[in-house]
């Protein structure tokens, strides 16, 4: 991973071999476009968004493809969790038939996890792989989702399960879109921010607690720091575990809180809690575990759940039974042998993943 200083955006590398690519992050980047080289190279474009997310950017997107040489087509598709199916991926295989579109296709995934996941998963499938590139518009999205190549679409038994990884060309983050996002999905946002500093870096956990009330104010410049240091630390565990092989960490950690977080969705039903208020929630469970073991000390769990409550999430499990958590739990991608595999702490920046807890010691847990 390089951090490259621009004048106008600063560019992180994913260093993949022949499958490296560039986080692009700054403001207005939306206008400039996709680099022509990408573009440049494409049979057909598709820009793929949703109906909350075209009508405010999708323009600028295609004026800034036809002002390339390189007009697009555009498919908008439903908004929401709920919607990450098979139903709707399917929408967009039609589209790419219907138009008899080649293996030099390029998408455009414009829009928040949902979008970036369904678009991703399209172009890993279509005629065996074609290529794709990421614009996410949500925080959490800029994040985590787009960056590193998994892709998927939701089973109602489980998140996530149906995918493949899947890299992109490009990531094309504008810090400028994050004006128009709701607050709730900021909030959700910030959970997969602190999950960097809480799971991988004590320093950046420290900045966090030092600048969370600049953040909760979208102040540009904490916001473009955060953004930028997030990818970074993914950049660097993405290009050390692509495909997530090291059983004994590696690109798992980065799934701290999602054990719960994912059985919380599921349970409750996609859409009900957004995807990164359950990790939340899941952060403060996997933190509360991990002091239950006496793995954390007191201290760095307070400051775990302090900083989570400033930025304004819910932390209290919603009412769902604890043997329905474990069941949810027990079809988690991380799992293995049938043993639930948690990513524990054993202080703030130090996660490790952990299979030695059973089953009913998680719900006595869970049950307080």
């Amino acid at each position: 991973m390089r951090s490259v200083k621009l004048t106008e955006a600063e560019v992180v590398r994913v260093d993949l071999g022949d499958r490296s690519y560039a986080i692009e992050i700054g403001p207005g980047l939306l206008v400039h476009g996709i680099p022509p080289d990408i573009v440049e190279s494409a049979s057909t474009v598709i820009v793929v968004s949703n109906d909350v997310v075209f009508p405010l950017y999708g323009g600028a997107v295609l004026a800034a493809l036809s002002a390339a040489g390189r007009p697009a087509r555009s498919l908008v598709l439903p908004d929401g969790e709920a919607h990450k199916t098979w139903v709707t991926l399917n929408r967009i295989f039609d589209e790419l038939l219907a138009h008899a579109c080649d293996r030099n296709t390029l998408l455009i995934a414009l829009g928040g996890g949902v979008v970036g996941d369904m678009v991703g998963f399209a172009a890993a499938t279509y005629q065996r792989g074609i290529a794709f590139v990421q614009v996410p518009t949500t925080l959490l999205a800029q994040v985590d989702s787009s960056v590193g190549g998994k892709t998927a679409i939701n089973h109602p038994l489980g998140k996530n399960m149906v995918g493949a990884f899947h890299q992109p060309k490009h990531v094309l983050i504008d810090t400028d879109v994050l004006a128009t996002l709701p607050d709730r999905e900021y909030r959700a946002g910030l959970a997969e921010v602190i999950k960097y500093g809480v799971a991988l870096d004590a320093a950046f956990f420290d900045w966090l607690e030092a600048n969370l009330d600049a953040l909760n104010a979208r102040e540009h410049r904490a916001l473009a720091y955060a953004i930028r240091r997030s990818c970074e630390i993914k950049a660097v565990v993405v290009a050390g575990d692509e495909f997530e092989k090291n059983r004994s960490g590696g690109r798992a950690l980065l799934n701290f809180g999602h054990t719960f977080g994912h059985a919380i969705e599921s349970s409750l039903g996609y859409g009900v809690w957004l995807h990164g208020e359950a990790v939340g929630c899941g952060m403060a469970l996997a933190a509360g575990f991990s002091a239950s073991r006496g793995l954390l000390c007191a201290a760095d769990h307070q400051r775990i759940v302090a900083l989570l409550e400033r930025a304004g999430l819910t932390l209290a499990l919603p009412g769902i039974a604890p043997e329905t958590m474990i069941e949810h739990m027990s079809r988690d991608k991380k799992n293995e042998h049938a043993a639930i595999r948690l990513i524990l702490l054993d202080g703030i920046g130090q996660s490790r993943a952990d299979v030695s807890s059973p089953n009913a010691e998680i719900a006595a847990f869970l049950r307080g």
